[in-house]
């Protein structure tokens, strides 16, 4: 009977260490793409964003832990349409691709001032192509609210997205900019 009372105090012990946060979706999140021309530099922002961060352990991404985030890439607005729409029809061919996302896990969390350093490393999916990433960001706590932010660089050609030439003399970057801002609230 002491040995049933053990597993459980263990199993409940572990129930009540365990941290579930959602993206909520009633506050500002988004994710914003830095890229650049021979001639200008432009933004494309899409606040449709969905995701959660999950751990096991008794602080913050500790033990057993996991985090994702999607995004819908024909939801990203740089503020010119047919920018939009060639993008979505020709560059990231959104039909084909609906979703992509970030799938991984804390590797290193250490506490700062401001809440939380941490990196991660798991699976960027983008246009068809999973590939591993290293990620850093931060995380600030207030109560049963969160916030998560993020900045990495991806290379076009790692996700073989061909970088649009818009007249000869007229080229996208194949190095594009990516800051991630996520509300989380804490599921209970």
């Amino acid at each position: 009977m002491s040995r049933f009372l053990f597993i459980l105090l263990t199993f409940l012990m572990d129930i009540v260490n365990a941290g579930e946060w959602q993206v909520d979706k009633t506050r500002i999140n988004q994710v914003v793409f830095h890229s650049s021309t021979t001639l200008l530099d432009f933004d494309g922002i899409t606040d449709a964003v969905d995701g959660y961060l999950y751990w096991e352990g008794e602080g913050i991404l500790q033990g057993k832990n996991e985090i994702y985030f999607e995004v819908q890439p024909a939801l990203f607005n740089t503020g010119n349409g047919k920018r939009d729409r060639d993008m979505r029809e020709d560059v990231l061919h959104t039909d084909k691709y609906p979703l992509s996302f970030f799938k991984g896990k804390a590797t290193r969390v250490e506490k700062t001032d401001g809440g939380w350093q941490v990196q991660t490393e798991g699976i960027l999916s983008l246009h068809g192509v999973e590939k591993k990433m290293t990620i850093r960001g931060s995380l600030s706590q207030h109560n049963d609210a969160m916030l998560l932010n993020a900045s990495f660089a991806i290379k076009l050609k790692d996700f073989n997205i061909k970088a649009p030439e818009l007249v000869a003399f007229i080229k996208v970057a194949q190095k594009i900019g990516i800051d991630v801002k996520f509300n989380l609230k804490k599921i209970k």
